[in-house]
């Protein structure tokens, strides 16, 4: 084969891994603009949630009404997201919105919590499969590579509910609503309960799950004090 030949083929060969390159940087830059407006769209929704530390549990009705929609705008930029991301390997790229995904999560349970809450007998805990359908995304995959809501996502946004709802017992004590700290109390010990079945492999979520003994003692501290106070509620 002479000198040119062999230069030629070698020229080719890196021209088409160029090619490659410059359409996976393609993809990322597409990616990052809707990864980035999602996170916009769920900062406001963390603001209109915040308001729930500074109201009462009979009076969130407008609270979540304005989460609601802000979380339908998340969801409308999720499936784009989701459009976008199902037309390459899941794994290749999902590094770009996993935390946002999070994140995101976090919202919409934080949203089911508080509206739980505020019934009788509501439901506090939204399932993986019930925040999916909120979504409207797939959750843990494992019959074909699309976009989803993965496990490790939906825990690690639980183990950030419980960090939140710590420091909600703590402020629902100086708005004087001394009903939510009791069921709080009693959810994040629950959720504990629940993670010590688990037999988790991820390294972070391991970590970050070892911490939720020290919400349980948070908020047990808060109604022991509220108890010494003589301020929990008789029924």
């Amino acid at each position: 084969m002479s000198t040119n030949n062999a230069e030629m083929m070698q020229t080719g060969i890196f021209e088409d891994l160029q090619r490659k390159i410059d359409a996976d940087s393609a993809v990322k830059d597409a990616l990052r603009d809707i990864v980035q407006t999602l996170e916009k769209q769920d900062r406001v929704t963390q603001s209109v949630l915040s308001r729930a530390h500074s109201t009462k549990s009979a009076d969130l009705e407008p609270v979540l009404a304005a989460a609601e929609a802000s979380i339908k705008n998340e969801v409308e930029t999720i499936q784009k997201l989701s459009e976008l991301a199902s037309q390459h390997p899941y794994y290749k790229f999902n590094y770009s919105w996993t935390r946002t995904m999070q994140d995101a999560c976090l919202s919409v349970m934080l949203c089911g919590w508080l509206k739980g809450s505020a019934q009788d007998a509501g439901k506090q805990l939204l399932s993986i499969e019930e925040v999916g359908q909120v979504m409207n995304v797939p959750v843990n995959l494992k019959d074909r590579d699309a976009f989803h809501l993965t496990i490790e996502e939906y825990l690690l946004a639980l183990i950030s509910l419980l960090d939140e709802l710590a420091r909600l017992a703590r402020n629902s004590v100086t708005l004087g609503d001394h009903r939510r700290p009791i069921l709080i109390a009693q959810f994040i010990k629950d959720v504990h309960a629940g993670f010590q079945i688990l037999n988790l492999k991820n390294d972070s979520l391991r970590k970050r799950s070892d911490g939720i003994k020290y919400r349980v003692k948070e908020v047990e501290d808060v109604v022991y004090d509220l108890s010494l106070r003589g301020l929990l509620p008789k029924a």
